[in-house]
Order: C-alpha cells, then sequence, then structure tokens
C-alpha cells in the first residue's frame, strides 16, 4: 500500500475534560499517514483517481475546530471517520498533538496516535 502523509495540520479546537479548555480553546496538531494506491492516478496523472490531500486537509480542520469532545482519542477517531469517507483512501493513522495540554510538569508533547482501515 502506498502512503500520502500530512504533517503538521494546525487547527484552534475546544477539546478537553477542564473547563478552561473548553472556555479558551488551544492549538492541536495532526499528522495524518493516508494508505491507499496512487498506481491509477499516477499511470493517468489523474488527481480524481487519489486523494486530494488539501480537501483532506480542510476536512481534517473542520473536524478540531468543531464540536468540542473531552478526549482526543475520541478527536482522532472522527479524523480517521472522515479520512475514510474517501473511496480510494484504505488505512489512515492519525496522530493528534496537544502540546498545550494542562499538564504540571514540564513536557514537549501528549499526542495519541490510532490506525484504522476499512478491513
Amino acid at each position: 500500500m502506498d502512503r500520502v502523509a500530512l504533517r503538521g495540520l494546525r487547527a484552534r479546537g475546544h477539546h478537553g475534560v477542564f473547563p478552561k479548555e473548553r472556555e479558551e480553546g488551544q492549538t492541536f496538531v495532526v499528522d495524518l499517514v493516508l494508505g491507499l494506491d496512487t498506481r491509477p492516478a499516477a499511470a493517468d496523472d489523474d488527481l480524481t483517481r487519489t486523494v486530494h490531500y488539501g480537501i483532506v486537509a480542510e476536512e481534517v480542520v473542520a473536524v478540531v475546530e468543531g464540536d468540542p469532545v473531552d478526549l482526543i482519542e475520541t478527536l482522532a477517531e472522527r479524523i480517521a471517520r472522515v479520512c475514510l469517507k474517501h473511496d480510494v483512501v484504505q488505512e489512515v493513522e492519525v496522530c493528534v498533538h496537544k502540546p498545550d495540554a494542562p499538564i504540571t510538569v514540564p513536557f514537549d508533547d501528549v499526542t495519541v496516535t490510532i490506525t484504522r482501515s476499512r478491513a
């Protein structure tokens, strides 16, 4: 399976279990790896035979900016479902970063990574 990756998609969301997170919001960063067969698109040099990553990026940002959830696990699941709506995408790996998570000790990042497929 071939891979198309989008790294570092940024959007402001109001996800989290604490009232301050819901009220003020914070930046979330999303990395995607889409699994698909790119051979048909490459053979014909045809965008309609592959995934349009610009559209996927917009859809993912809309999910992050959309209805709040408590857990980034839930957010990752919603993002995976959006990606798998594209017929050519057979598998997706979603990594949601929450770099401003409310943790009381120094840290660089908090991430949740999931892999989902049609099978």
